[in-house]
């Protein structure tokens, strides 16, 4: 599934801005959109991309949490 981000005008004229849902495909995030906003016209659509988070840490990552708490340190 990806995540697909909308900025769209619904059919009153309000402004909508930051609308996130998962689809599998553009085509259907459109169409989930509609069916929530009924008549509302699409401004900008774009793919989300995720991100990706280390699952633990290395040598490198320890050395630099030791050395950003050091500078705090008075």
């Amino acid at each position: 599934m990806n995540k697909y981000g909308f900025r769209i005008r619904t059919r009153g004229g309000m402004l909508v801005e930051n609308l996130q849902l998962h689809a599998r495909d553009r085509e259907e995030a459109e169409r989930k959109i509609n069916q929530i906003y009924r008549q509302c016209s699409i401004l900008e659509c774009q793919e989300l991309t995720p991100v990706i988070r280390k699952e633990g840490l290395d040598l490198e990552d320890v050395i630099g949490l030791i050395a950003r708490e050091k500078v705090r340190a008075p």
